[in-house]
């Protein structure tokens, strides 16, 4: 089945329009088609379809464009854009229009739709009756140019699909631009491949029932055919189409709540691939070399937002603290830590415990010290005097040991013995509220080594003083 593939003669594209932000589908496509290129030493292009000028911003094609370089899928050639390729389509238009494979047509949007009414009555097929096929309508009075589809079925082979096929008499003369300098889709998508040599489009399978269209454009304009493949959809988990609900809506957003890239990419590639064998998480070399499209499901790919997080979590694990420094200043500023040394200890602390970047912020705001309840600092049912002495005998044990020697392992050394004479309960736990004011935080020995000895000494004598205010 792929006999075709020369490594000198696979070209790919992702191919997306900038009227919105980049999104998850629209990234997986990239991926797939770039990771088809690497492991094939293909070329992948990157064409920005902006022909639709109502709805084309720039914001959204800074935004695609930034969001593939973050993802690490740079392109070989590109950006190219329809916009600046007018004069191209315009001579292949006047082609169609001169071979009569193509017409003007001046039928108005009210008379299609009561058109369309009528044969949604009858249970026919909803399509374009041919009306001005032979009417030799005028340009300047054309509402739309048409390209006629002729009779007989159309097959090609999807290579993640098989054998499809369509009957093209269901199908209707298709519009194709709205005058020459105004293409539509099905036309300019068939010239730009042509143009640029494509190869392979690869594509989500929302594109199955364009393909019969512009595989027919083409060939009327002796066009070589690329190979088809159509990805699954992604759905949410409930199988339905993804939204929002259980989703960002663009990689933007997935990169603010501090996802990876390494990360975000290992998810995405298993949204309807999967490598031989159990394997879940692999380095970006790894997957290009295990990469096959003939391991592409047919069914729709399940979000898992749940395996993102443990995915991120693992990644972030892997990276040293002054790594993940350097990326939360790039996310959230430099002023995230004031205090570089600290910060690195609570990254290094907190990188155990959080999911996404953003929690960062939380493991930060845990070593804060706000006020708090007295009575939070009291474990089950151990009296306030028992706390209280405890504390006390924490405090002085604290007060013995030099600066140098408050790191993690050189206190729980220290105290841990005193904690399983009398309960490690009863000690560690007021101990951790006293230190973070907080009934949930990082363990006491970690905060201790954050704060170094006089900030420690300080919390645990405002905790001191807060049980034996409560006694009197």
């Amino acid at each position: 089945m792929f006999n075709f593939l020369k490594k000198n003669k696979i070209r790919v594209r992702i191919a997306p329009s900038p009227t919105g932000y980049l999104h998850i589908g629209t990234a997986r496509t990239a991926l797939f088609n770039w990771l088809f290129a690497k492991k094939n030493g293909g070329k992948f292009i990157l064409r920005i379809e902006d022909t639709d000028l109502e709805r084309s911003e720039k914001r959204f094609e800074d935004d695609i464009i930034g969001g593939l370089k973050w993802l690490g899928l740079n392109w070989d050639e590109g950006p190219y854009r329809q916009s600046e390729r007018l004069d191209i389509y315009e001579k292949h238009l006047k082609q169609l229009l001169k071979e009569k494979k193509a017409y003007y047509c001046d039928c108005t949007k009210e008379e299609l739709e009561k058109e369309r009414e009528s044969q949604f009555k009858k249970n026919e097929p909803t399509k374009y009756s041919g009306h001005c096929r032979e009417k030799n309508v005028l340009p300047e009075k054309a509402e739309l140019i048409r390209f006629k589809i002729g009779s007989g079925k159309v097959f090609f082979t999807d290579l993640i699909r098989g054998e499809i096929s369509f009957d093209s008499d269901l199908i209707g003369d298709i519009a194709i631009a709205k005058n020459l300098r105004t293409p539509l889709y099905n036309f300019a998508v068939v010239i730009d491949d042509y143009e640029m040599k494509i190869s392979h489009v690869i594509r989500g399978e929302d594109h199955i029932a364009n393909t019969p269209k512009q595989i027919l454009i083409g060939r009327a304009l002796n066009f070589s055919e690329p190979k088809y493949g159509h990805l699954p959809l992604i759905l949410d988990p409930d199988r339905s189409k993804m939204s929002k609900r259980y989703s960002a809506t663009s990689i933007k957003e997935y990169k603010e709540q501090g996802y990876l890239p390494e990360s975000l990419i290992n998810f995405i590639v298993l949204l309807g691939w999967h490598p031989d064998g159990d394997k879940e998480i692999m380095p970006i070399q790894e997957i290009i070399n295990k990469f096959d499209l003939k391991r592409i499901q047919k069914g729709g790919a399940i979000f898992d937002l749940q395996k993102l997080d443990w995915l991120n979590s693992r990644y972030i694990k892997e990276k040293s603290g002054k790594e993940l420094m350097e990326k939360l200043g790039e996310l959230y500023g430099e002023g995230l830590f004031k205090d570089k040394n600290k910060g690195l200890k609570i990254v290094e602390i907190g990188k155990q415990r959080v999911n996404k970047l953003s929690e960062f912020k939380e493991i930060q705001d845990s070593f804060l010290l706000g006020d708090y309840d007295n009575n939070l600092l009291i474990w089950k049912n151990t009296p306030a005097e028992k706390i209280l002495e405890n504390l006390r005998t924490v405090k002085e044990m604290a007060r013995t040991l030099l600066e140098s020697e408050f790191d993690k392992n050189r206190l729980e050394s220290y105290l841990m013995p005193f904690a399983n004479t009398v309960g490690r309960g009863e000690v560690f736990w007021p101990v951790r509220v006293a230190l973070a004011g907080k009934d949930k935080s990082a363990g006491p020995f970690e905060i201790m080594e954050v704060l170094g000895k006089d900030e420690s000494l300080r919390r645990l004598e405002i905790a001191i003083n807060k049980l034996e205010n409560r006694k009197k």
